[in-house]
């Protein structure tokens, strides 16, 4: 059996329940930002549970295609612990969340009922599966944030693929997954953020996330996005160098910027915040 029995520090809880808060919008941005990753986004998996957020360090397990000289599934029944797939929630603490390269696969079901519930019950934060889950309505029915590409009713090594390794590096949704790299999930999807990067991204997207908060209470209140769209490129020029001017920012100037040729009327000009 391939397992990889060591594990990272996992960070203190209230860092991950702050990067729940954030969401993976925020954070996909943020990361192309601060780090220069171009795409932090699992493509594929889909929230199962809309309205679910999940935050946690990565258990991996990858599955493999089925060679017949290599894999025979017998083994598997006639020892259940011979079951690769059980190793990865043996491994799992309470907030870890599961994230399963199954390929894509379509047919097999990586976990059922009864491996969410045990999953669920270790106090378990989620999963995140680049392929199915079967049992699919009483899996859900467990509470437990689960992210997959589809259901079916097969298990999991029923037609083409078979668990191949735990806690080694893997690939989900197209991108790289390290045992330990922390993922964030919910209803726009999941993205992966490297460990060492954590502590900056919270300063970074915490910031970002009070001038989100901040900005929509004004456009709700009929705020003119224009200016607290560019009040917001003032305060961060790399991102926009075609803007380097606009600092400080004044509303006398979005008129050069937009080619118009009086100042534009705001709802909240400057020194009326």
């Amino acid at each position: 059996m391939l397992i990889n029995r060591e594990f990272p520090k996992r960070p203190e809880k209230n860092k991950l329940d702050e990067l729940k808060s954030i969401g993976s919008a925020t954070i996909s941005a943020e990361l192309k930002h601060l780090a220069g990753i171009e795409d932090s986004f699992m493509l594929g998996p889909k929230t199962c549970n809309p309205g679910q957020s999940i935050a946690g360090p990565a258990i991996t397990l990858q599955f493999m295609p089925i060679r017949e000289d290599y894999y025979k599934d017998e083994a598997e029944y006639q020892n259940v612990e011979e079951q690769l797939h059980r190793h990865a929630l043996y491994l799992a603490e309470a907030g870890d969340i599961i994230v399963v390269d199954a390929r894509g696969d379509l047919q097999s079901g990586v976990f059922g009922e009864m491996m969410v519930s045990y999953f669920q019950g270790k106090g378990g934060e989620g999963m995140i599966i680049d392929g199915c889950i079967r049992d699919s309505r009483k899996a859900l029915e467990t509470g437990l944030g689960i992210w997959s590409r589809g259901f079916t009713p097969n298990y999991h090594i029923q037609t083409g693929i078979f668990p191949f390794s735990v806690n080694h590096p893997i690939a989900c949704g197209g991108r790289l997954v390290f045992p330990g790299d922390i993922i964030v999930a919910d209803d726009d999807g999941s993205v992966v953020i490297p460990l060492k990067l954590v502590d900056g991204l919270l300063e970074k997207a915490g910031s970002h996330k009070e001038w989100e908060e901040f900005t929509k209470m004004k456009l709700l209140e009929g705020g003119d996005l224009r200016f607290f769209f560019l009040e917001y490129l003032s305060k961060k020029p790399y991102l926009f160098p075609q803007y380097p001017r606009l600092i400080p920012i004044h509303h006398c100037e979005l008129h050069e910027v937009f080619g118009e040729e009086k100042p534009l009327s705001l709802r909240n000009p400057p020194g009326n915040q």
